[in-house]
């Protein structure tokens, strides 16, 4: 069996039809849906890109592998997806974006060069690459924000895009009379992208994913990483019209929200992103483009499914459909992502299995607690490798994809290090202490933050839009204590004994007695007596007398 295992940035888990969106139609993540399992509680470690995705493909949370924010390296010997599957004789490769950043520092400390097989790997993040493209390529006073080679651009230069960088002048940019009317703008969201829909980034990597398939004769695993819909909120014709104002949905926010907020809630939402989605206009705008952003992925999707039919490869292909983190668009009146409202930190996740064994739950939906680091030991089961839970802190979903009802996880966690944003200085925090924690048992979620900032508390049952904190209400203290209990349990979890599997351990046992090393025993007969035949019998020499 392949897996196809499809991340969209910044997709929100509500802006699907078949998660009920009003107006968004997306019949191909709907047909996916029909053929699989839709997961309605899916919840990201961190909702930042580059945190989010290294737990994702390392199967561990954020606190165990350490990259907790955009540019923090994946330390050099963290096992990822890749190197589980390759065990299990699966190749895995990427198409598309990672986010990840590779600890050079650690690479030369133990002389591994990047250009090698296992140097390649470790610079990203354990897959082979067909092709990365992490999909940022603005460029400012002090060069590129990203310094690796972009194959996107060098794919528009090849098509007649003439610019040293023709994302940002093409695919991201409309048009203003003579000028660049830039994606960067909002006011610019609904003018149409000035490049072909083809050429488009979206349509650009579907082509790359049936290229990768075509070309495939063994058991493989794709991460087809998509861009889209992330920011710049802007896209081509005729995707840049499909929707207007009337086709969004109210803003889930209420004036409360914005009286005597938590500290931490209160400086997200002062910041600049916030500031420009609370402006209705600016919601108008963008909310359409990225409606239009994802009516495009669907299409995309819809090419990828229809290969694979016409292929006769749907029979043997596991599909995967998930995102790294939502977008508020100014619900809560926030913008972007980084909170535990479920705008950010709830994800949609669609699997579909293709064995007779999950026929029991096709077109179902399942509401378990489920987190993103449940897909890697998801893929490894499938792949048929051995589990590796001293490793990988997920568990397989595969129960629940073939109609079991599995004893399940209690809460679900969730981690965000904001030390490198200017919220940080505005709550009045140190670096070491702008940390937040989510824990969510199903009903209430849990903020807690440290350095000495109340924790918020939302009673999703009675309170599903998340307006009324109960951080400090008085009658939730046994509610509140029942959680920090639950995070205490988390953070006491055994995460850094990665070199030995418990079935190792357990084999260990009695293994130096087998081997002659036998302290504390007063006669030798406490022990069976082949322990101690080698040190039983006649002297050969004697020297004391």
């Amino acid at each position: 069996m392949n897996i196809l295992f499809i991340m969209y940035d910044q997709l929100r888990f509500d802006y699907l039809s078949c998660a009920g969106h009003p107006t968004l139609d997306t019949p191909n993540f709907d047909r996916v849906a029909a053929m699989g399992l839709r997961f309605t509680n899916c919840y990201v470690q961190s909702p930042i890109c580059g945190a989010s995705r290294m737990s994702t493909y390392t199967g561990r949370y954020a606190s165990s592998h350490g990259a907790q924010w955009n540019g923090f390296p994946l330390r050099v010997g963290e096992v990822t997806l890749g190197d589980h599957l390759r065990k299990a004789g699966m190749d895995c490769w990427l198409i598309g974006k990672t986010h990840m950043k590779v600890d050079s520092e650690g690479m030369a400390r133990l002389g591994l060069s990047a250009d090698s097989m296992i140097g390649a790997r470790q610079a990203e993040c354990g897959f082979d690459v067909w092709v990365r493209d992490d999909g940022l390529w603005g460029e400012g006073p002090d060069g590129f924000y990203d310094d690796k080679r972009s194959p996107y651009n060098e794919y528009l230069k090849s098509k007649g895009y003439d610019s040293p960088n023709p994302w940002a002048d093409f695919a991201n940019a409309g048009i203003d009379g003579d000028n660049i009317a830039s994606g960067w703008m909002f006011d610019n969201a609904d003018k149409p992208a000035n490049i072909r829909e083809e050429d488009s980034e979206t349509p650009w990597l579907t082509d790359r994913t049936l290229e990768f398939i075509q070309s495939q004769s063994s058991p493989w695993c794709a991460h087809v990483s998509y861009i889209k819909p992330h920011w710049p909120y802007i896209v081509p014709a005729p995707y840049h019209a499909m929707y207007s104002k009337q086709d969004i949905p109210p803003a889930c926010r209420e004036a409360r929200e914005r009286e005597n907020p938590n500290p931490v809630y209160g400086a997200f939402m002062g910041n600049k992103i916030a500031a420009a989605f609370q402006q209705d206009e600016v919601r108008e705008k963008v909310i359409p483009a990225y409606m239009g952003l994802i009516k495009q992925c669907d299409d995309q999707l819809g090419r990828i499914l229809d290969y694979l039919e016409q292929a006769d490869q749907l029979n043997n292909t596991m599909i995967v459909l998930t995102s790294d983190h939502g977008d508020y668009l100014g619900d809560h009146w926030l913008g972007e992502k980084d909170l535990f409202h479920e705008q950010s930190v709830k994800v949609p996740l669609i699997i579909y299995d293709p064995r007779a064994i999950a026929d029991a739950t096709r077109g179902q939906t399942c509401d378990a607690l489920v987190e993103a680091i449940d897909l890697a030991p998801t893929f490894l089961e499938a792949a048929g490798g051995q589990r590796a839970d001293h490793i990988l802190e997920g568990r397989s979903l595969s129960p629940w994809l073939h109609g079991q009802t599995p004893d399940w996880r209690q809460f679900a966690i969730s981690e965000y290090d904001y030390s490198v944003t200017p919220m940080r200085d505005v709550v009045g925090v140190s670096i070491t202490d702008a940390r937040l924690f989510m824990v969510f048992d199903g009903r209430y979620k849990l903020m807690h933050a440290e350095g000495g900032v109340p924790p918020m508390l939302f009673d999703l049952q009675t309170d599903p839009q998340e307006f009324e904190d109960l951080g400090q209400h008085p009658d939730y203290a046994e509610i509140r204590a029942k959680l920090y209990e639950h995070l205490a349990q988390w953070g006491r979890r055994l995460s850094q004994r990665v070199t030995r599997s418990d079935a190792e351990i357990e084999s260990m046992r009695g293994r130096s007695a087998r081997r002659g090393i036998l302290p504390f025993l007063k006669t030798g007969d406490e022990v069976p007596a082949e322990l101690t035949v080698k040190y039983r019998g006649k002297i050969g020499q004697r020297f004391t007398f």
